[in-house]
């Protein structure tokens, strides 16, 4: 005798009313079990609906979907039945979400019909909790999207304590919405969709508030704006442009929080929002705002990138890059957060090259007198400015066009202009000792040529008589590991320094010859004991050293390509150790 089976729908159906039936017969215990089969037999036809690849159950999800939906919407349903489906159902039929654009429907009404139904404290609990269950299980992205729908719904029904359950709620909405950008069949669209819905519902909440709870709400709202554009921008595939409109739809929320682009690029914004929101041992919380310095630069690019669009946006960034050129204090905060763009690994490449475009404009006509007045204090910015230009030096080496390699490298040398002398030479020493390529390491030396170069012609760069050439110098041509460079591998960086050495011997001698007193680093070089030291530890052990080498790869040669590159990147360099050891001898013999 065969068995007949059921429909989906109809079994949910005859479930829900066991669960109204256990209400009233058996009391809470019975009730419990009902919804515990119910839910049982709801992820058993999930399962099914995910082993089945032609989504053939599609139809009976849709009608299981709006039975249940049929039956949370009739008049009298048992409240005391549809909070104990509360706690479950709004995350097992989430699950369902995926599937089409008719089941996400569903599943943000069933939600909705929950929000509207029950207590807005327990609804809040149980879509947190909804919400991170899809987090650690790595459900599709759209299977949070209703959750988050009914969320912007439960903050504005929330009657007391807005705050204190807002900041418990924020940073799991962030943690969702980071974990679901990281996902491969992201909708961006969709993704900011609901992450705005959250932050009008945050919105709303504070304007319905007053003194001090209100302005913490208020900076909670600007914290998380800032930190969705950081998440958003990230999860971008294609072309910033495409998603302008996206994100214009955040300047509004910037003015309601008091927000400025100047306020932000400078981080002096940020820093105000967290003061005011965060309490006493709160690490937790601020661990949720891990990009707020990126999504806060972010967002002045992202002006920058939509000016077309936006006229007044336009207006206001020419005054933000005004009031930047004028103070060199606010030039370095600037630097110091626009890093973080520069060195994410995850942004595409047009941000860089707009954050470049904006480290010129803010730059333009930057003397470097105008930042060595005594007033002026750059020590507590100095690491900050350092970690900026580590990122710039990153673009230069991996910038995928030749233009926009020119526009940072420009960049470098004008941040580093931009430096306080004593600092700037710091600066270039940690560079330098630093840099893990040869090539960069050439560059970085070469801008100290250049540097000393243009004192001679002007006398007016004092940045000069503190560099540390010496020092530079021994960094590439005798290494604090032990040894001699390694040769042809670190041949770049060995001829910059034999450059600059060979540089400061010339430079130092003429303004000896010229009867002008010598600076205490020219002093320094042009001793006898420091002529020695480079005469015995660097230029003689590496005239050997490239001496055998060339040789070597000659006997080797025989019309093999790599012995001649070889041999090609060693004779620059022996030309120029030549002239190098000539020099010291020559100044050896007049002490």
């Amino acid at each position: 005798m065969s068995t007949v089976t059921s429909s989906p729908s109809r079994r949910v159906r005859e479930l829900l009313a066991l669960c109204f039936s256990s209400d009233e017969v058996g009391g809470f215990q019975n009730l419990e079990s009902s919804v515990t089969e119910l839910v049982k037999y709801l992820n058993s036809l999930s399962e099914n609906v995910a082993l089945n690849a032609n989504n053939e159950l599609l139809n009976d999800v849709i009608e299981v979907l709006e039975e249940i939906l049929k039956v949370l919407s009739s008049p009298q349903v048992d409240q005391d039945v549809i909070d104990e489906l509360s706690f479950q159902l709004p995350k097992v039929t989430s699950n369902f979400a995926d599937l089409s654009s008719r089941c996400l429907q569903l599943v943000e009404e069933i939600v909705d019909r929950f929000v509207e139904a029950c207590n807005p404290r327990d609804m809040l609990s149980i879509l947190c909790e909804a919400l991170d269950i899809a987090r650690c299980c790595h459900l599709p992205s759209s299977c949070s999207t209703p959750l988050l729908h009914g969320l912007s719904k439960v903050f504005t029904s929330i009657q007391r304590r807005h705050f204190e359950q807002l900041k418990v709620a924020v940073p799991i909405v962030l943690n969702v919405l980071k974990d679901i950008s990281l996902k491969t069949d992201v909708q961006v669209e969709i993704l900011f969709d609901k992450a705005v819905g959250v932050a009008f519902s945050i919105r709303d909440v504070s304007s319905k508030l007053k003194n001090e709870e209100e302005k913490k709400v208020r900076c909670l709202l600007g914290l998380y704006v800032i930190q969705i554009t950081a998440i958003l921008s990230v999860s971008i595939k294609e072309r910033t442009t495409s998603c302008v409109p996206l994100v214009m739809q955040l300047e509004p929320f910037l003015t309601y929080c008091g927000l400025t682009h100047l306020g932000l690029v400078t981080g002096n914004d940020t820093e105000k929002l967290m003061s005011m929101v965060v309490g006493d041992d709160d690490d937790d919380f601020v661990s949720s705002f891990p990009d707020i310095k990126l999504g806060a630069s972010l967002l002045l690019i992202w002006a920058k990138i939509s000016q077309g669009v936006a006229e007044a946006t336009n207006a206001a960034l020419g005054g933000d890059v005004d009031e930047l050129q004028s103070s060199p204090v606010k030039r370095w905060q600037a630097y110091g957060m626009l890093k973080y763009i520069l060195s994410s690994g995850n942004l595409l490449w047009e941000f860089k090259r707009h954050t470049i475009e904006f480290l010129l404009d803010i730059t333009k006509g930057v003397t470097s007198s105008q930042c060595n007045d005594g007033e002026i204090d750059c020590s507590d910015y100095t690491p900050s400015i350092y970690a900026a230009l580590q990122a710039v030096t990153l673009v230069i080496m991996y910038a995928p066009d030749a233009d926009l390699r020119k526009k940072t490298y420009e960049a470098l040398k004008r941040i580093l202009s931009d430096i306080p002398a004593p600092q700037r030479s710091h600066v270039l020493r940690a560079l330098v000792t630093n840099s893990q390529s040869p090539s960069m390491t050439a560059i970085l030396l070469g801008l100290v040529k250049d540097s000393m170069s243009k004192s001679s012609l002007q006398a007016t760069d004092c940045a000069t008589a503190d560099m540390h050439v010496i020092e530079l110098v021994e960094l590439v041509l005798r290494p604090p590991e032990g040894g001699p460079p390694l040769l042809p591998d670190q041949s770049d960086a060995v001829l910059a320094a034999l450059n600059l050495y060979r540089f400061a011997l010339l430079f130092y001698s003429r303004e000896n010859e010229a009867g002008e007193e010598t600076s205490r680093v020219g002093s320094e070089i042009l001793a006898k004991k420091n002529l020695e030291k480079a005469y015995k530890e660097w230029l003689m052990p590496l005239r050997s050293l490239v001496s055998c080498s060339i040789a070597e790869n000659v006997k080797e040669d025989h019309g093999h390509e790599s012995s001649l590159d070889t041999v090609c990147l060693l004779n620059p360099i022996e030309l120029v150790l030549y002239r190098c050891i000539e020099l010291v001898e020559e100044k050896m013999k007049s002490h």
